[in-house]
């Protein structure tokens, strides 16, 4: 009976163990990483990705940046075509979010890279 106790502690141990792993190695870029905003060429702000914040990009041609979790997304935009909603959220480095219409990027710099090359839709 000891013995198996024994064997099922240290199972539940290698599970755990495995968990955080995974847990560190999937995580956002989290600390060190923020994002870059540009308009037009020129920067528009600096935003850290640990700090949840919702910011509007413009005025009368706007774009809604959040930044919540690690990770930025445009939420909402006034331009015809959303694809910078459609984008989704980045947390890795060099991931960026482009409103062509708008003239708006949003780069992450600093923290891990990201683990793809380029993304099609």
């Amino acid at each position: 009976m000891k013995k198996r106790w024994k064997r099922d502690f240290l199972f539940i141990a290698v599970i755990l163990l495995g968990a955080a792993v995974l847990w560190w190695l999937l995580r956002p870029s989290g600390e060190g990483a923020y994002v870059l905003v540009t308009v037009g060429g020129e920067e528009a702000g600096r935003y850290p990705l640990w700090e949840d914040r919702t910011v509007t990009i413009g005025d009368r041609d706007y774009n809604i940046l959040r930044i919540e979790n690690g990770s930025a997304a445009i939420v909402e935009a006034n331009c015809g075509d959303h694809t910078c909603v459609r984008t989704g959220a980045v947390s890795r480095a060099g991931e960026t979010i482009i409103c062509l219409p708008h003239e708006v990027v949003v780069q992450v710099v600093g923290g891990a890279p990201s683990d793809f090359d380029a993304v099609t839709g």
